[in-house]
């Protein structure tokens, strides 16, 4: 059971939504939880929808979406179906917890329940406001009020017709107003994010050292410092005086208090730093004055703090970073996409080695060029900007390199930055392929890779928007179940070994408990991915000579053990070949839902298909929840669909049995 698919495995995710509400369905309803088809299926399509596509993550952003953007927005039903969302949601919440579903990287189920309750309000206010519906919402629930039965084959299209022929009224301002904000906001749809590979980071008291020796940060405090309660006097163009300028340089250690100047807003690392501090409400200016501001004082008082609200608002200060060249252009090509280059490419070193500087300049000029239309009489300028664009991107990381974000170095590229130069796939047109292969062959290069404050800065951001991105170590304290789910699906195996041999460090968690976790999942398919995991930290052998004779992971066992190649199908016994087939018709009915196994088990068997079934449903597998839908849904189809068969094989009458034929 996987609660995570890319965008195109269409199939396999609309499989996996089947069997996830069929059996919370089920679930609820012997519990006595409220629970709606339709609702169910809008949760899980809002998050596969989703930037990250966690289908078992939820926290208290993407849980006040769905309730207060999502449901009004896309699902269309009567007010009274509406208005059972929170509970249907909790009951979905509710259902991933006890089955070892939920991503423990999102919310506690008990944290989730009061977000819920908390939200209940505003979502009953968003149901009343028909202008967060979408356009194709509000054409439904236009034909709902007029009493259209959608459930009815071609009744949406006779409504439609209706429509079109001006016999349906409608209110025409909230349908501007629709379209207004889909023009404005562009709906509720979000573009599915790369993943991210796990990451390391050190102990929380190294990165706060590291915060604390930040230059930047010391700066600042120093800048905020020399500002002071009584502030400083500004001249008429809104600068520091030169005589003030060169004083708080001195104290800065930038170096600019040796330079000869006409005016403060000539010495730039000097505006840079002003500009950050006024960014990060450290400083304001008021009647002519540059003052610190009060409020202020806790950050600075908190070096780790005030990093991190220096490194959230670099992106905002593309003007001050890059260098105006009057000659060429009013402003930077950079300085006007700033916001978007920097945390682009702090995405691309995430998670990586030292990168070649060169080989970021020619990803960011095709950006560049794609953000900007060079018509016929720019052309001639295009390698003055390409090098004007270079040079502020190395300026921009000796900016994160003061910050303490990254860390700039020499040598030579490593292979991988030149391997893809030859792709047909390969987006850099062929000037820079060729200036790329030449650059990345000479013996000492300007690398860069962030530092460990850099990644956390970077994850944070990350984390910000929605993305996945892990971090090993962050799920030591995970139950064994969600541990293992998330494992399998988010971590390659290196780094899936470091974090299962973390958790089994802390006292009181053990490996038994992460066995048991897999006995207790109620899906095959689940039970074999969590194995997969567990196969690469296990005593060498254990999987084999004890796991393999354990009567509710045994069949999971050696379905793993002959597909590896290490035990042969002939070493199990009659009844063992019977569950081992259980366990693989039960995967089956996961993965391609009933209709899906009952085509298979008829070409494999034909009219032997369901004694094949029978003799499965009487092997004694443990799963008994998949057992039961094996009989409910696949062993009666099948067994019908054989009697239909028997009444049509020619046999001999009654009575026929000894009786003479006539001569």
């Amino acid at each position: 059971m996987r609660t995570w698919f890319e965008p195109e495995e269409a199939e396999e995710f609309e499989a996996a939504k089947d069997l996830l509400i069929r059996r919370c369905v089920t679930w609820a309803e012997e519990h006595g939880h409220p629970v709606d088809d339709l609702l169910l299926s809008a949760a899980v399509d809002a998050r596969h929808e989703s930037r990250d596509g966690r289908l078992a993550y939820w926290d208290g952003a993407s849980i006040r979406f769905f309730l207060l953007r999502y449901v009004p927005y896309k699902v269309t039903a009567v007010r009274e179906e509406l208005d059972l969302a929170p509970e249907v949601l909790r009951t979905y919440l509710r259902y991933l917890d006890v089955t070892g579903l939920r991503d423990p990287r999102g919310a506690t189920f008990a944290d989730a329940q009061e977000i819920i309750a908390d939200a209940r309000a505003e979502y009953a206010a968003a149901l009343d406001d028909p202008t967060l519906r979408g356009v194709a919402t509000f054409w439904a629930h236009t034909a709902l009020g007029q009493g259209v039965d959608l459930t009815v084959p071609g009744a949406f299209e006779r409504f439609k017709r209706d429509l079109d022929a001006g016999r349906v009224p409608y209110d025409e301002q909230v349908l501007d107003k629709i379209l207004q904000n889909r023009l404005v906001n562009g709906g509720i749809g979000e573009e599915r994010a790369f993943p991210q590979l796990p990451v390391y980071l050190p102990p929380a008291s190294e990165l706060m050292e590291a915060a604390a020796r930040s230059q930047t940060v010391q700066r600042l405090i120093t800048l905020a410092d020399w500002v002071g309660k009584d502030g400083r006097a500004l001249t008429d163009a809104g600068n520091l005086r030169i005589a003030d300028a060169l004083e708080v340089s001195t104290l800065l250690g930038t170096g600019e208090d040796r330079l000869r100047v006409h005016s403060a807003a000539d010495l730039p690392q000097l505006n840079l730093l002003l500009a950050w501090a006024k960014k990060m409400r450290l400083t304001r200016t008021s009647k002519g004055r540059l003052l610190r501001v009060a409020k202020a004082a806790p950050l600075l008082g908190d070096p780790e703090a005030l990093w991190r609200r220096a490194f959230e608002v670099l992106p905002e200060l593309g003007r001050v970073v890059t260098v105006p060249v009057a000659t060429w252009r009013s402003q930077p090509v950079l300085a006007e996409i700033f916001d978007e280059i920097l945390p682009d490419v702090l995405n691309s070193m995430y998670g990586l080695d030292e990168m070649p500087v060169v080989r970021l300049e020619e990803t960011v000029w095709l950006a560049c060029q794609e953000y900007f239309d060079l018509d016929q009489e720019e052309e001639r300028l295009r390698d003055l900007w390409r090098r004007e664009a270079d040079r502020d991107l190395r300026r921009m990381f000796e900016v994160l390199s003061d910050l303490g974000a990254v860390e700039l170095t020499r040598g030579p590229a490593d292979p991988l930055y030149a391997s893809d130069l030859d792709h047909d796939d390969q987006p850099l047109p062929p000037d820079a392929v060729e200036r790329l292969r030449a650059a990345l062959a000479e013996p000492d290069l300007p690398l860069v890779h962030l530092t460990p404050l850099g990644v956390r800065g970077v994850r944070d951001r990350l984390l910000a928007e929605g993305r996945d991105a892990p971090l090993v170590g962050e799920l030591a304290t995970a139950p064994p179940a969600e541990l293992l789910g998330v494992l399998a699906q988010h971590y390659p195996p290196e780094d899936a070994v470091a974090e299962l041999q973390g958790w089994l460090a802390r006292p009181g968690q053990d490996l038994e408990m992460l066995l048991q976790a897999v006995r207790d999942c109620p899906f095959r398919t689940r039970v074999g991915a969590m194995l997969r995991v567990l196969a690469d930290v296990l005593p060498e052998g254990r999987l084999f000579h004890d796991l393999r004779h354990d009567p509710v992971l045994g069949p999971a066992v050696w379905t793993q053990l002959i597909d590896a190649g290490k035990m042969q199908p002939g070493a199990l016994s009659e009844r063992e070949n019977l569950l081992m087939g259980a366990e693989n018709f039960l995967s089956v009915l996961e993965l391609a839902g009933p209709e899906g196994l009952v085509e298979q088990l008829k070409r494999m068997g034909g009219g032997d298909a369901y004694e094949f079934v029978e003799a499965v449903l009487a092997s004694g597998h443990p799963d008994v929840v998949g057992l039961r839908e094996l009989r409910e849904l696949v062993a009666e189809p099948l067994r019908k669909t054989a009697r239909h068969r028997l009444r049509h094989v020619p046999t001999r009458p009654p009575g026929a049995r000894g009786r003479r034929k006539k001569r």
